[in-house]
């Protein structure tokens, strides 16, 4: 009777806990689909003709496109051919942001990509595999009448792609190519108010550059940059969710080092992740406000690495330590298999992340799509990587089938046991399988959600209510990984209640009470409990 009652209070509060859970799960959501707006916004900038007749031209000036002092400018390269102004002489210039309005530290970061309008002639044909080099330069100011100060220059090249509908015939001239978008610039900060680039394309024949590339008639660029609105909801996320984290990683590892054992590997594994989720959560990016960080990106890439390998490695522990033998449980040389390629595969990982945006923080122009090795070599490492990411969640979902398996064979002994003892396992068993599930579900809920986010305009309108459905995939995504690590150390926490000798010894057949906690290879204070005992002898058998 006692034992019914102790487990049907556990069982209880596991659905308690589990409710609460699921409510902080709604509102993580909820916060992303009805309080922030989109994550990102696209602006799309139309480059001004200037010219400038000088030397070294871009050693000595910036050429504006409007304002007081703007430049010379040309409506068409018709005019330049009439005014005889070469091509060596023609800048395109670009004002970021569009007039009357002003950057912020709360936009983050700032993505470009190009468009080139290129018309057909006959006596200029865009030529096969064409590429077109550009003289580029970025600088900023922090007020409309401050000087301009360089970030970046770069000889930068790009590969045209580019098709034509119709004939090409006379007829056909000046009918526009329909090119690929390229490449453009990415930088991991936006510290000041006003940035202008300055792009050339320079030709020289004799060298063949530039040539070929048929007649450009404008330069357009779309700029992509995070929404302050959404940052702002982004960081209250991470400083709510960081001491809460912290404070059940305390908890748990206080309960564990109150054990007379040391801790099992299982318990470590759990406790790692805890920290790769504090690492991620830390709000680091409060100071960005502040400070021209223009490697954020790139060590918020390293903290994301580190938190999902860590993730993968413990879903490979978690349903080893229930299927290995003895011999093999509780330690990690035994899992260098399946975690072997993890480490390896998030260490290619950041070396590519590495190339590309470490390459980035010197030259922000720079992209490793803009070569055709580069661009094979980042295929292949989505290809691999997607289809990794497959194999992995079928693997996993099997090796989950396989734990089922192995409990429910277990359950077999069950009926010969006392009535409370059987429900103290049908209850811990329960939980288990319990646990699984909801691991498998955040997995699918990661992908579906991305998914999602990807094939739909971005938002959902019901009647007056506008859900943005990107932002509610990041803000409840993101609550959904720190809830289910907040779970984990909260149910693997070993239990120190003890419900009395009668208890301990008696029908329920374990050594202390069991109040919420679950139980696989963790282990109360006298050793392992009954139900990693049950698992280890059907191993053996």
């Amino acid at each position: 009777m006692a034992g019914a009652i102790i487990e049907n209070m556990s069982t209880r509060k596991l659905c308690i806990v589990g409710g609460i859970l699921l409510v902080f799960q709604v509102i993580a959501f909820l916060v992303g689909g009805l309080i922030a707006p989109s994550p990102t916004t696209a602006v799309p900038y139309m480059s001004v003709k200037c010219i400038d007749v000088r030397k070294n031209h871009h050693k000595t000036k910036w050429l504006m496109p409007w304002g007081p002092n703007h430049c010379k400018k040309l409506k068409d390269f018709d005019e330049a051919v009439s005014r005889q102004i070469e091509a060596n002489d023609i800048v395109f210039a670009v004002h970021i942001p569009l007039p009357s309005k002003e950057m912020s530290p709360w936009f983050q970061f700032m993505l470009f990509i190009m468009q080139l309008d290129i018309a057909f002639k006959m006596d200029n044909d865009l030529k096969e595999n064409a590429e077109i080099t550009l003289d580029v330069s970025l600088a900023y100011r922090d007020n409309m009448f401050d000087d301009w100060e360089e970030i970046a220059h770069a000889i930068e090249i790009r590969k045209l792609k580019c098709t034509f509908g119709s004939p090409k015939t006379v007829e056909s001239e000046g009918r526009h190519y329909d090119c690929d978008f390229l490449p453009f610039m990415e930088i991991g900060s936006v510290a000041h108010k006003y940035y202008l680039i300055n792009i050339r394309l320079p030709v020289n024949d004799r060298k063949g550059i530039n040539v070929g590339i048929g007649e450009i008639k404008d330069i357009r660029l779309v700029g992509i940059h995070q929404n302050g609105g959404f940052t702002k909801v982004w960081f209250a996320m991470k400083t709510f969710l960081t001491p809460s984290i912290l404070l059940i990683m305390v908890w748990y590892w206080r309960r564990i080092t109150l054990m007379t054992r040391p801790p099992v590997l299982l318990e470590k594994v759990i406790f790692a992740l805890g920290i790769s989720m504090t690492f991620i959560n830390i709000p680091v990016e409060w100071f960005s406000i502040g400070f021209d960080w223009t490697w954020m990106l790139l060590f918020g890439d390293i903290r994301q690495g580190i938190f999902y390998a860590m993730l993968l490695s413990f879903w490979i522990i978690f349903c080893g330590e229930h299927m290995m033998d003895q011999n093999e449980r509780n330690r990690l040389s035994g899992y260098w298999k399946q975690v072997g390629p993890i480490a390896v595969g998030s260490f290619c990982l950041f070396i590519f992340d590495m190339c590309e945006r470490g390459v980035q923080l010197k030259n922000p122009f720079y992209s490793i799509w803009t070569t055709e090795v580069g661009t094979e070599l980042a295929m292949a490492f989505i290809i691999v990587a997607g289809i990794c990411l497959c194999l992995y969640f079928l693997f996993l979902c099997f090796m989950v089938f396989q734990v089922f398996r192995n409990i429910s064979g277990k359950q077999s002994s069950l009926p010969a046991m006392s009535k409370a003892r059987r429900l103290h396992y049908e209850g811990l068993i329960f939980r288990f399988k319990f646990l699984m599930l909801i691991t498998l579900a955040c997995a699918a809920m990661t992908v579906i959600f991305f998914i999602v986010s990807q094939v739909t305009e971005g938002h959902w309108k019901w009647g007056d209510i506008t859900i943005q459905v990107n932002s509610a995939f990041f803000t409840g995504i993101y609550g959904m990984w720190n809830l289910y690590v907040f779970a984990l150390m909260f149910l693997y926490a070993p239990s120190h209640k003890n419900y009395g000798d009668d208890q301990s010894n008696g029908d329920l057949g374990v050594n202390s009470g069991e109040e919420l906690q679950l139980t696989t290879t963790i282990t109360h204070v006298d050793g392992p409990t009954e139900v990693y005992k049950l698992a280890r002898k059907e191993a053996q058998e």
